[in-house]
């Protein structure tokens, strides 16, 4: 009977001690799954990083004639606006008759959520003959989503419903730039604000407080351009640099002070690739249009921060894409009017290491070693970086109208549109 007893009481503490072991594994385990599942969001222009990088993994190397598996596929409206993914929803933006629509998918389906519509006419000033976007992409910050249309009407919407929040009108009400193609700033969240550009003096950049729309601060005298703000951190320092008109310049993003600033002028102010940032403190700004590009180290001297150029170049002139940096290279497809080839440049010095004429002017996210090249006539491309150049692993037909869209990433499943499609791929 005691040895009995005996085993009971054994078993009794390998069962506690079981499960014990069986909850401390859970502790680990699931904020390890809230790290992936966070991974797989996109929520913000770039993606998490604002550089247009993925940390996915398990992609495949290739893909088969036919271009990677189709999820789904559906008609949306006219724009240019890049596709937000968040929690199993998408979100992104469109042109209806006179109006801009900010709409929400479900990630799954394609199918709509909801909708929210608003009036935006167009003025005499704009000029649309390649589309009335929109152009950015909406933001999404907790349970709230941040979208400017292409008139400058800056909504705060309700993540689950689409409700307006607060509103304001960036050109009329700020007296911001008027862009002729229309406004196209990607929103950026810093602490408890979002910051956009608006241009103009007193309010070339305004942050608003996240919860009620008002305004935190308004700050610095130069007209605005089509770039969107980044957030870089100098020697320890946080720093929004903002490619404005005809200059670049840096500006604490907690209050609007002007930290440093340098010419980069261009043909009408058309400045609209972000900048890339390097933790060796080297900064990359290009732009077509006679623009060119340059590249500026950033030093902190006490409270101040010094610029030096080291060089300038029109060898690299990104008209409106995206540019990565790996390693000591900056790729993007360079060129303004004709023909943009893929390039790569060393970014210490602006020598060209190699151009790419294989894949037409292209947007691109990088992700799992490789690169994911959408050129504008709608071909999907899987490219290796190798020390000759660039390797097309694969590459398919997917879109025809004006597919200007930087890709989004998010987790296994890419999702692309042009002027008139959205497509979810999956990429494994």
């Amino acid at each position: 009977m005691k040895e009995i007893q005996m085993k009971d009481s054994v078993r009794s503490r390998i069962i506690g001690l079981l499960r014990k072991s069986l909850l401390l594994a859970a502790f680990l385990i699931l904020p390890n799954c809230a790290a992936r599942a966070q991974s797989a969001d996109w929520s913000q222009w770039g993606g998490p990083n604002r550089n247009f990088k993925s940390t996915a993994t398990g992609l495949a190397t290739s893909w088969p004639a036919s271009g990677p598996r189709k999820l789904w596929s559906r008609e949306l409206g006219d724009g240019y606006s890049a596709i937000a993914a968040e929690a199993g929803r998408l979100y992104t933006m469109y042109r209806s008759g006179e109006q801009d629509v900010v709409v929400s998918l479900d990630a799954k389906t394609g199918k709509t959520l909801w909708e929210f519509r608003y009036d935006a006419p167009f003025t005499k000033e704009y000029v649309l003959e390649q589309g009335p976007g929109p152009r950015a992409m909406p933001l999404v910050i907790g349970n709230q989503i941040y979208a400017a249309g292409a008139t400058g009407m800056f909504h705060c919407l309700d993540k689950q419903t689409g409700r307006v929040i607060w509103a304001h009108d960036l050109v009329h009400e700020f007296n911001g730039t008027v862009r002729v193609r229309g406004y196209s700033c990607n929103p950026m969240a810093y602490k408890n604000t979002v910051i956009m550009m608006v241009g103009g003096a007193g309010h070339a950049l305004v942050a608003f407080n996240q919860r009620d729309g008002t305004v935190a601060w308004k700050k610095q005298d130069f007209d605005n351009s089509y770039s969107s703000p980044l957030l870089i951190k100098v020697d320890g320092q946080d720093q929004l640099v903002a490619l404005m008109y005809g200059e670049i310049i840096g500006v604490d993003p907690n209050n609007g002070d002007l930290l440093w600033s340098h010419p980069h002028p261009t043909d009408s102010g058309v400045n609209v690739s972000l900048p890339v940032w390097g933790e060796d403190n080297l900064l990359f700004c290009s732009s077509g249009y006679d623009g060119g590009s340059r590249v500026l180290k950033l030093t902190r001297n006490g409270s101040k921060t010094s610029v030096e150029q080291l060089w300038a170049s029109k060898l690299m002139r990104i008209h409106f894409g995206n540019a990565i940096r790996v390693g000591d290279r900056i790729y993007a497809s360079s060129g303004d009017f004709g023909p943009a080839p893929f390039t790569a440049i060393e970014v210490k010095t602006g020598q060209v290491v190699w151009r790419n004429r294989s894949v037409a002017r292209a947007t691109a996210v990088l992700a799992d070693g490789r690169f994911i090249l959408l050129d504008e006539d709608g071909n999907l491309a899987l490219a290796t970086l190798t020390p000759e150049g660039l390797k097309i692993n694969s590459k398919v037909e997917l879109l025809a109208s004006n597919a200007w869209t930087v890709p989004t990433l998010a987790g296994t499943t890419l999702y692309v549109r042009d002027r008139k499609t959205i497509l979810a791929l999956d990429l494994r």
